[in-house]
């Protein structure tokens, strides 16, 4: 049991109580008996407590044994919240340049004509053509349906009279975390996922 319990998900809060990050229980226990973080703890009246590794360990050892980890010398339950005591930031990731990061970012819209479509209808554009030197890049690369990447062929926008609905550009990364709290989160995790409070995109992302 001690070793699936170990694995189960742990939702991470920023110092500033906003949730950045999703890891397992024993990642979260390191943290904590190294003075990294805190456990979050809603009390039956809803308040929200904090422990430390020490007051954690005296305030869970009395549980169900189907809550608590086991080791030589003490008992300790598994936190489902932790507060981190010095990180403040969201954490950065670069995010990747792929197809389906450009369908994400064009939403799936040709960039010439506006309209939107299957993504088996769309292709990829250079909007400065390979052989003229455009780089595979985010600022040169669009979703365009096939009449317009026809249409446009080994030309620049400006030669085939074509104008771009936008310019494309890098995306800006975001916090991105989905978690389906049906299969995978806790109940005391929905105060910090309410998506109107955070306005962020949820999903789930495991260490």
């Amino acid at each position: 049991m001690a070793p699936l319990l170990l694995q189960s998900p742990v939702l991470v809060l920023n110092r500033l109580w906003q949730a950045v990050n999703v890891c397992t229980a024993r990642r979260a226990l390191t943290l904590l008996f190294e003075g990294r973080a805190e456990v979050v703890y809603e009390s039956p009246d809803g308040q929200f407590q904090t422990f430390d590794f020490d007051r954690w360990q005296s305030f869970t050892e009395d549980r169900k044994p189907e809550d608590l980890v086991r080791t030589v010398s003490f008992r300790i339950g598994v936190p489902r919240v932790i507060l981190l005591a010095v990180f403040d930031r969201f954490p950065k990731k670069e995010v990747k340049f792929t197809r389906h990061n450009i369908f994400e970012r064009d939403k799936n819209t040709c960039q010439y004509c506006g309209r939107v479509f299957e993504r088996n209808d769309l292709n990829l554009d250079h909007v400065v053509p390979r052989d003229r030197g455009g780089p595979t890049s985010w600022e040169n690369i669009v979703c365009s349906c096939i009449p317009c990447n026809t249409r446009k062929a080994n030309r620049t926008p400006r030669e085939a009279s074509m104008n771009l609905i936008r310019p494309p550009t890098r995306p800006k990364w975001r916090p991105f975390m989905q978690v389906n709290l049906r299969t995978n989160g806790h109940d005391s995790w929905k105060h910090f996922l309410d998506v109107a409070y955070w306005n962020v995109e949820l999903g789930h992302q495991l260490e």
